[in-house]
């Protein structure tokens, strides 16, 4: 491993001294191409780095934000009241718009949302100091039957997926349920 560096550092200044820098920079590319350890890596994009890719967009409030397969589904409440679907590439962060709607005729629940003190960002850091784990998915819920609101987080650890209610007032994170992937009923 170490004798296969040396040589393809003396290889790469050898390029550099005969052919000059545009050899140099498609040595680099061919490299890269390869999968060498010099090529850098990314990551792909948390729940976190989806909401703000989606804020970034589309400024608002965040309503939703859930995983499915690749992709992050973000749904934000604009400032002039609009409901944006968003698309959040995983690998990339790239950001599509899926559904617009002007008027989606839930103004009393929108108004809630976005007088909440408590961001979905903020609740996602307040579920996870709860209850460590990777977070799934986000969503703002108004609990008819018991005239509450709450931010409804999904936290997967293991083969553990456990939902916190966070408190969109005190940031409080209380744990709602814990199922442990079985389907067993």
């Amino acid at each position: 491993m170490k004798r296969t560096l040396y040589v393809s550092s003396a290889a790469a200044a050898a390029v550099l001294l005969v052919a000059g820098p545009v050899a140099a920079a498609s040595a680099s590319t061919a490299e890269a191409a390869t999968g060498s350890l010099s090529a850098p890596l990314r990551a792909a994009v948390d729940a976190e780095g989806a909401a703000a890719a989606a804020l970034k967009s589309h400024p608002g409030v965040i309503e939703s934000l859930d995983k499915d397969g690749s992709v992050w589904h973000v749904n934000v409440i604009g400032k002039d009241g609009s409901n944006t679907e968003l698309l959040v590439t995983a690998a990339t962060g790239a950001v599509t718009v899926e559904n617009s709607d002007q008027n989606n005729g839930n103004g009393d629940e929108d108004a809630a949302l976005v007088a909440a003190k408590v961001t979905a960002q903020q609740a996602m850091k307040a579920a996870v100091a709860a209850h460590p784990g990777q977070v799934w998915s986000v969503q703002w819920d108004d609990d008819d039957d018991n005239n509450t609101t709450y931010w409804d987080v999904e936290v997967k650890s293991g083969g553990t997926t456990t939902n916190v209610h966070v408190d969109p007032t005190s940031g409080k994170a209380t744990v709602s349920h814990s199922d442990n992937g079985n389907d067993n009923g």
